[in-house]
């Protein structure tokens, strides 16, 4: 199923939305928007897809959607029985990165939060402290307009550019809208894995890329990307291979091959360590 383009109408006396999805279930579809987007579900349960990531959501679920993510929240059978008594409420955010200008979304004051805008391309649940305090800022926030309702997006802002209590959903394979600087070395490693991961790729020839030792090399990628090479490049290949199972033309060894793995046990492996499900299990799902 291919997502569809979905946008809120903008309300005229407000620069972002601001809404609350009420109802039996959750009636959006699998779709995407240029629109950043904050989802906290204060009651139901199910299942969430964002991007390649399926996943299980409870009440008080916080999640950060980038923009142009495809995602959506997938309620319980139960939530469609008419009969049913159970309901589906979540308390949504959607705002473009320049609604308060372009000069704003600049500035040196938020070069925390863009760092967490460009996680945000692979999807971020959030946990401890900071789902804690970005949830009672939500509960209120309808309480107010203005002045008063921005600054309590801000504050929002804050808390995630410092937090580091999160998750990511997606693999590093669905980023959207990341656009390549030859000048810059984290972007020069990043268009070659995505160009070259269904090949081999050794570790000297991105030191060299990076023109590093490989030791040296090993420190910056871990600390840049939050991950050693080798679970990064798995990532990626796993993304690729959720692509490719969504095809019923290929089987299971064909994609393994196709997305840069020399061995079906190998794959099945990481497969059910980062999706935690057999490929098989998630084929059933994302044909469903």
């Amino acid at each position: 199923m291919d997502p569809v383009e979905f946008r809120l109408p903008q309300e005229i006396d407000s620069s972002f939305v601001l809404f609350r999805e009420k109802g039996q279930y959750f009636p959006c579809p699998w779709h995407y928007h240029p629109e950043h987007e904050i989802v906290l579900v204060t009651k139901s349960t199910g299942r969430r897809m964002v991007g390649d990531h399926i996943g299980n959501f409870d009440e008080g679920d916080l999640v950060f959607i980038g923009s142009w993510l495809p995602h959506v929240w997938l309620n319980e059978e139960e939530y469609f029985n008419e009969s049913s008594t159970k309901k589906a409420d979540a308390i949504v955010i959607h705002f473009k990165e320049d609604f308060l200008g372009k000069k704003f979304i600049s500035g040196p004051e938020v070069d925390d939060f863009n760092k967490f805008l460009t996680l945000s391309e692979r999807g971020v649940v959030l946990h401890g402290s900071a789902k804690r305090d970005i949830t009672n800022i939500m509960l209120t926030m309808h309480n107010y307009k203005g002045l008063k309702r921005i600054s309590l997006l801000l504050e929002i802002f804050d808390i995630l550019g410092k937090t580091k209590e999160y998750e990511l959903l997606t693999s590093p394979h669905f980023y959207k809208n990341f656009h390549f600087d030859s000048s810059d070395r984290f972007e020069k490693i990043t268009e070659h894995i995505l160009k070259n991961y269904t090949k081999e790729i050794k570790l000297p020839q991105l030191a060299d890329i990076a023109n590093m030792s490989v030791t040296a090399f090993c420190m910056f990628f871990k600390q840049q990307f939050r991950m050693t090479f080798t679970e990064y490049i798995n990532e990626v290949r796993i993304g690729h291979s959720c692509k490719l199972l969504s095809k019923e033309d290929l089987n299971i060894m064909e994609v393994a091959y196709d997305s840069g793995f020399n061995n079906l046990a190998n794959f099945n492996r990481q497969f059910k360590r980062i999706k935690e499900m057999t490929p098989s299990e998630y084929r059933r799902q994302i044909t469903a």
